[in-house]
């Protein structure tokens, strides 16, 4: 199977084939800026560390936590470790998952049927990490003929094996969520970021969040940046962009999509939805029903 040497082109081909494709990563490969995209993520840090900000929770991404990111959350990862960052990075067509699966075996369960305290990440046993990477291997291996059942035969394999140790973790009913030692805002931080997802339909500004929490617009900026690695107004039109992709997808009309998303302007919005997704809403809205019929 071809391996990826960035993102993009990894999510482009997943897209495409509306299978998988896979990304192996190194420190010199720069990172995305907060952004959502229609396939699932698998993230696993090989070394080196960094933040991850998920929706509205940050964590810290550290050599054998492996990440499940669910199609349309908004994602960034920051603060790299200048050292080394070593990933491997899993795009995946979520039909693709939904195909392969059984009424026995859901192997998008470990995407879409999160306990909220668990949160998205999973850290790695020592041995575990050895049997992803083993998996990892078997899919870089050239092949000649059937390497696409191969493939898929490995993928399978793979998926069993996350899903399971996904739900081992959720059994025990303890939570892998290491709070941000490093980050001396983290409840002001969740707070901020709590409040803008719970109120996307309505105005926000910077100087009207800093009201709201008492703080000076430079300062809360300042937090914000320090905490996230993003701006808030980044942080807000992805957020808004996410959720308006979901409401396409569900029949909304644009327009209507576009208020319910809290953009004021019609034509900014589909300035920034065609900016941030590559297609105008409309033409999105096509092809996901399309998809989905």
């Amino acid at each position: 199977m071809f391996i990826h040497h960035s993102c993009h082109s990894a999510i482009q081909s997943c897209l495409s084939t509306k299978s998988f494709a896979i990304a192996r990563l190194y420190n010199d490969e720069s990172t995305m800026s907060i952004h959502i995209h229609d396939c699932c993520e698998i993230y696993f840090s090989i070394s080196g560390g960094k933040q991850f900000l998920i929706d509205s929770r940050v964590y810290e991404f550290l050599p054998g936590d492996i990440f499940f990111i669910n199609q349309f959350e908004s994602h960034y990862l920051s603060q790299v470790d200048q050292d080394a960052h070593e990933r491997v990075v899993l795009s995946i067509h979520p039909e693709y998952l939904k195909r392969l699966s059984t009424p026995q075996t859901a192997l998008d369960y470990c995407f879409t049927c999160r306990d909220a305290a668990f949160g998205h990440r999973l850290s790695l046993s020592q041995e575990e990490r050895k049997r992803f990477m083993y998996f990892v291997h078997r899919l870089s291996e050239t092949q000649a003929y059937g390497q696409d059942v191969l493939d898929q035969a490995v993928f399978l394999e793979m998926m069993a094996f996350l899903n399971h140790a996904f739900l081992s973790r959720m059994a025990q009913s303890a939570s892998p969520v290491r709070e941000r030692a490093s980050t001396p805002h983290y409840a002001q931080i969740d707070g901020i970021l709590s409040y803008i997802n719970q109120h996307l339909a309505e105005p926000l500004s910077i100087p009207m969040l800093a009201s709201h929490f008492y703080l000076s617009s430079s300062y809360l900026c300042k937090i914000f940046k320090d905490a996230t690695g993003t701006t808030i107004n980044r942080y807000i039109t992805a957020k808004r962009i996410s959720r308006a992709k979901a409401l396409l997808a569900e029949g909304h009309p644009v327009a209507e999509t576009s208020s319910l998303c809290g953009f004021g302007d019609y034509s900014n919005f589909l300035k920034s939805f065609t900016k941030t997704v590559g297609i105008p809403p409309k033409k999105y809205a096509s092809y996901t029903r399309g998809a989905g019929g």
